[in-house]
C-alpha cells in the first residue's frame, strides 16, 4: 500500500502535468532533452560543489566543542550527499549518465556556484562567523515569485524550478515521453545509508518532481516556513531546511515550531565557540607546497582519497549501485587525513588543510 505521505505528495504533483502548465514551460531556456540531461549534470556538479566547503568548516572544529553546530553541518553534508544521488537518479531516468570522476566535475576553490550568477564566491574556510554567511548565501531561499532560471540563476531553488518546468514540457511533448533511462541504473533506498529525507527512484515525471521538490525544501523550506517538508512528503520528524539551520548557528539560538521565515530564530539559546576551530589556512593548493615534501604528500594522499570517494561515486551512479557501500569507509578515512593536515602547522599562525583538488587515480 502506498506510503499516505507519497499519496498526497504524488496527489499535489499530478495537477502540475496538465497542458496548461506548458507556455510556462516554452518560455524557458531548456528546449531539448541533450540541454536537460546537461542541466541535470551541472545540478550534480552543483550538490557537490558545497560539500568540500561545508566538510571544511565541519573538520576545523576542535573535538568537544561546538557540538551543535557539528551536528548541524553534519546533517546538511548527509542531505548534500542525497541531492546528488537524487539528481544523478533523474539524470540516468531520462537517459543520461552521471559524470562524477573527471577532472571538470572538480571545483577550483574558491569558486563561484556552477552557472549562477557569480554573485559571491565560495571558498574552504575553516568554521567561523564569515564561513556561515557563505553557507547562507549558498542556501538563501528564493524569493517570492523569482522566475525560474536555468543559467546564471541567484538561488538554487530558480535553478532546479527551471529543470522541473524542462521535465514535465519535454515529457508533455516527447511521444512515449523522456524517461526511457534503464531502472537498474537507479541508486534505490537500500544503498543509501543517510540522514534525513528519502532517497527517491525514478522512472517516471512524478518520482522526478518529487525528487527535486525534496532538494529545494530541505535547502530553503517550503511554503515560505522554515521547515523542509520532510514531515509531509515521507512523515519523518519535522526539520529545518539546511537554510534556517545554518541561521541557528549564526544567531546561537534554536528556532521555535512557531517562529517565522522572516524572522530569527526566538528559542533556547546554543553554545557556539567561534575560537574553538583550528586555524586552517584558506583554500590550500598542493602548488603551495615544495613537490615531495611532506606536507605535499599528505596534501596529495589526501585527495587520492578523495578521488576514490568521487570514483565510488561515479561507479554506483552509472549501473552499479551496491558499490555506493564502498564509500562510506573512504569518507571516514577522508576526515582522518583531513584532521591529520589541521595539526601541521604552517607559517603565520595558520595550519594546512584538504585541498579538495583532483588528481588521477
Amino acid at each position: 500500500m502506498m506510503n499516505p505521505f507519497f499519496k498526497a505528495a504524488h496527489g499535489h504533483l499530478r495537477h502540475q502535468l496538465l497542458p496548461v502548465d506548458l507556455p510556462l514551460e516554452r518560455a524557458g531556456s531548456i528546449k531539448t532533452i541533450e540541454s536537460l540531461r546537461q542541466h541535470l549534470q551541472t545540478a550534480i556538479e552543483l550538490e557537490h560543489s558545497t560539500i568540500p566547503p561545508y566538510l571544511c568548516a565541519l573538520y576545523s572544529i576542535k573535538d568537544g566543542s561546538n557540538t551543535f553546530a557539528s551536528k548541524t553541518i553534519q546533517s546538511v553534508v548527509m542531505e548534500e550527499m542525497l541531492h546528488m544521488i537524487l539528481a544523478a537518479n533523474i539524470l540516468n531516468a531520462i537517459g543520461g549518465a552521471p559524470a562524477i570522476d573527471t577532472p571538470k566535475f572538480v571545483p577550483e576553490y574558491p569558486t563561484y556556484l556552477p552557472h549562477s550568477d557569480d554573485a559571491f564566491l565560495v571558498p574552504l574556510e575553516k568554521f567561523s562567523q564569515e564561513t556561515i554567511n557563505v553557507f547562507l548565501d549558498i542556501e538563501h531561499p528564493a524569493r517570492k515569485g523569482a522566475p525560474p532560471q536555468a543559467d546564471h540563476y541567484h538561488t538554487i531553488g530558480q535553478f532546479y524550478a527551471a529543470i522541473k518546468h524542462a521535465l514535465r514540457h519535454l515529457n508533455y511533448v516527447t511521444p512515449g515521453g523522456i524517461f526511457t533511462g534503464a531502472p537498474n541504473r537507479q541508486v534505490m533506498p537500500q544503498h543509501y545509508y543517510g540522514g534525513g529525507g528519502k532517497l527517491i527512484v525514478v522512472t517516471t515525471l512524478e518520482d522526478a518532481l518529487l525528487a527535486i521538490n525534496e532538494i529545494i525544501g530541505q535547502g530553503e523550506g517550503v511554503d515560505d516556513t522554515i521547515f523542509d517538508g520532510d514531515h509531509r512528503l515521507f512523515g519523518e520528524e519535522i526539520e529545518y531546511a539546511h537554510y534556517f539551520k545554518y541561521m541557528e548557528i549564526k544567531e546561537e539560538r534554536r528556532y521555535l515550531p512557531t517562529d517565522s521565515a522572516k524572522r530569527p530564530p526566538t528559542g533556547p539559546a546554543v553554545v557556539v565557540d567561534w575560537s574553538a576551530v583550528h586555524n586552517m589556512q584558506a583554500n590550500p593548493k598542493m602548488i603551495d607546497y615544495p613537490k615531495g615534501s611532506e606536507l605535499w604528500k599528505k596534501t596529495y594522499e589526501f585527495n587520492r582519497c578523495y578521488m576514490q570517494l568521487l570514483s565510488q561515486l561515479h561507479i554506483a551512479c552509472n549501473g552499479s549501485p551496491e558499490r555506493l557501500a564502498q564509500a562510506i569507509p573512504v569518507m571516514y578515512e577522508l576526515k582522518y587525513k583531513a584532521l591529520a593536515l589541521m595539526n601541521i602547522p604552517i607559517a603565520n599562525g595558520k595550519v594546512a588543510g584538504p585541498s579538495f583538488e583532483y588528481v588521477p587515480l
